[in-house]
């Protein structure tokens, strides 16, 4: 039996525990790799399925618990933080809090089977306000079913290798490294996808030196500011004259949108992220005089300039 392997079954709970509860903790190490290969090992016996479970549900209640708290204590910078170091950064912040939006707690149940929203779903419920009571327990049948559902389908594998005694001596011998490779591979899928996404908008952003200096000489220039409500209820401000949409809102106004002026798209993603995407999507809409703020409405506001308060009316 390799090494590896032979370390794994002998400690195999306690490094479930603390690999699973590094990558909630915001760690880019894939678990579900590591959850399969568990499940797998009880159908033969070595592991037993139900302290894989317990190990792993008890790994997300303690990461999830300490986001939660450093959520409702510091609000939207420790989710901002959280998405920076994020593989799945591009997408993490506006896809968590649009599913916040829609489903309120329920949101916790599924948010581990979805990249990206695992880890920052448990801090954006504490900057909610949503009751610790109501977050344990959606959280704790989240980490349940996905803790549950990972482990099944490595049995499920291990079952089958079980009644093929060959195939199920090479999986064995070369488990290692084929947990290894898929590691790997999921990794590097996710950070050249981040990447390709990002290199598609570097040249275009503008900078807020110049978006001040466009807007001291009066020249036209649209702006809209792309931040879901929630991350302007701690500072109910924004850029004078911008226009407040939602990603949907946008497109589907997108034929009011001029022309004949730069279009200034800002939020508070790390990377820039929404305000990239959705000027990948306007120019496909043929609407190519379209720039993200680089650094967003952070970068605007440390820089100490003009800020004006949000009217409800255009929050609406």
């Amino acid at each position: 039996m390799p090494v590896a392997l032979s370390f794994f079954i002998h400690y195999g709970y306690v490094v479930l525990f603390l690999w699973i509860a590094a990558e909630q903790l915001g760690m880019p190490v894939p678990s579900v790799p590591l959850l399969i290969t568990a499940g797998t090992l009880t159908a033969t016996r070595q592991m037993n399925l139900s302290l894989v479970i317990l190990a792993a549900v008890l790994a997300c209640m303690f990461s999830d618990s300490v986001w939660y708290f450093l959520g409702q204590k510091f609000g939207g910078t420790v989710v901002r933080l959280l998405c920076k170091f994020s593989l799945e950064s591009t997408t993490c912040v506006r896809r968590t809090e649009g599913r916040f939006q829609r489903y309120g707690a329920w949101a916790l149940v599924f948010a581990k089977f979805v990249p990206g929203l695992s880890t920052v779903a448990a801090p954006l419920a504490g900057q909610t306000g949503m009751p610790y009571r109501y977050f344990f327990l959606a959280d704790l049948s989240g980490a349940i079913v996905w803790s549950l559902t990972m482990t099944l389908i490595g049995r499920f594998f291990g079952d089958v290798l079980k009644h093929n005694p060959g195939a199920l001596h090479t999986v064995t011998h070369f488990a290692g490294l084929l947990f290894l490779l898929v590691i790997v591979a999921l990794l590097a899928s996710r950070i050249l996808k981040q990447r390709a996404f990002l290199q598609q908008l570097s040249g275009s952003k503008i900078d807020p030196e110049e978006l001040k200096r466009i807007m001291d000489a009066g020249q036209p220039v649209t702006i809209i500011d792309l931040r879901h409500p929630l991350d302007y209820l701690p500072d109910p401000r924004m850029l004078p004259g911008a226009e407040l949409l939602t990603p949907e809102t946008l497109v589907a106004q997108s034929e009011n949108i001029p022309r004949d002026r730069d279009v200034v798209l800002y939020c508070t993603c790390p990377s820039d992220a929404t305000s990239a995407r959705m000027a990948l999507r306007l120019r496909k809409l043929g609407i190519y005089r379209v720039r993200p703020l680089r650094g967003g409405y952070e970068a605007w506001k440390k820089l100490a300039y003009p800020l004006v308060e949000i009217k409800q009316k255009s929050a609406a």
